[in-house]
């Protein structure tokens, strides 16, 4: 029985911390807000990012400073992240799901019409079944988008053993939304401390996420 891995790109199957901690920095200090190291940053990050940011700078931006914050942010970020690379062992990984008779897709909130090119630079897209980005706001959730991301595989993939690996508590509830399993991977966005507490298992490697997807869905 084949096993389908939904696997998340910013944080997870792309190195980008460095890019998303510098185009943070670059939109909070449009609003005079103070920069944070990559440790801060992981401690505090929370989505949705419009809560996350008023954690951080002590205010609740207005709509206009939300806009004026989240165009900072993507224009620094596409800039910063042209050097960011996968994370170690990743084209490994995906070959050897793809070998085994496994699937796998892909499912971020990185807009879609920017995601797809940057996907296809790496040289990983003939691994995926399908590669879904954001299409609506940016400060939204995954869960909605999981579903549907779910439903447009359709029948290719079993729900039961479909497993979800990400870097953000909010891939896990996308998960539970969406009736699948989930791994969380400490090497991203979040500290672990913050990612236990969801509940689901959270492991220090994308090798581990992998052999814990094989378990979970046999």
């Amino acid at each position: 029985m084949r096993t389908h891995i939904v696997w998340d790109w910013n944080g997870t199957l792309l190195n980008d911390m460095a890019a998303v901690v510098g185009a943070s920095n670059a939109a909070f200090a449009t609003v005079g807000g103070a920069p944070l190291s990559l440790t801060e940053y992981r401690q505090k990050y929370e989505i949705p990012i419009p809560r996350f940011y008023q954690r951080v700078l002590g205010f609740q931006p207005s709509g206009a400073q939300w806009e004026e914050l989240d165009s900072a942010f993507q224009r620094s970020y596409a800039e910063l992240s042209r050097v960011s690379g996968l994370t170690d062992g990743v084209p490994e990984l995906l070959a050897g799901w793809a070998a085994e008779g496994h699937t796998q897709s892909l499912l971020s909130m990185y807009e879609h019409e920017r995601l797809g090119p940057v996907v296809e630079r790496y040289g990983i897209q003939s691994h995926f079944l399908r590669v879904d980005g954001r299409t609506g706001p940016s400060h939204g959730q995954k869960a909605a988008s999981m579903v549907r991301h779910l439903q447009a595989l359709g029948e290719a993939v079993d729900p039961a053993r479909t497993v979800v690996i990400g870097d953000a508590a909010d891939d896990a509830l996308a998960a539970r939304e969406a009736g699948v399993h989930a791994v969380l991977y400490t090497g991203g966005s979040h500290i672990r401390a913050n990612l236990e507490p969801v509940g689901v298992p959270v492991v220090d490697s994308l090798a581990e996420a992998v052999e814990l997807a094989r378990a979970l869905a046999r």
